[in-house]
């Protein structure tokens, strides 16, 4: 329980002061495409045999939590133009890590 719902307060809550303090100006449009980053767990679909295993580390299991998609993403902060984009995908993969820690 502690677990769900520190992680989906990382989910929320992170991205929300992380764009409420460096993008200050544009920090509405800043937290709606860091929420728009959890479509990365559409991956999810795929897992096999469920979908949804609350004991799973999710790093290196999925396709887009894999270590080499977290490198993309580190990549993807070079460009400006994908700088929040990337911002908020490693977030994400920064929160779904911390779930290997509670195992």
């Amino acid at each position: 329980m502690v677990q769900t719902l520190v992680h989906y307060s990382l989910h929320l809550v992170f991205p929300g002061l992380v764009a409420w303090l460096f993008f200050r100006r544009k920090w509405t449009f800043a937290w709606l495409v860091f929420l728009s980053t959890m479509l990365v767990d559409l991956d999810h679909l795929f897992a096999y045999p469920d979908v949804f295993v609350p004991d799973r580390c999710g790093i290196g299991f999925h396709p887009l939590h894999s270590w080499w998609a977290i490198a993309a993403y580190g990549a993807l902060l070079a460009p400006p133009q994908t700088r929040l984009i990337a911002l908020g995908l490693l977030m994400h993969m920064a929160t779904d890590l911390q779930d290997c820690w509670w195992m």
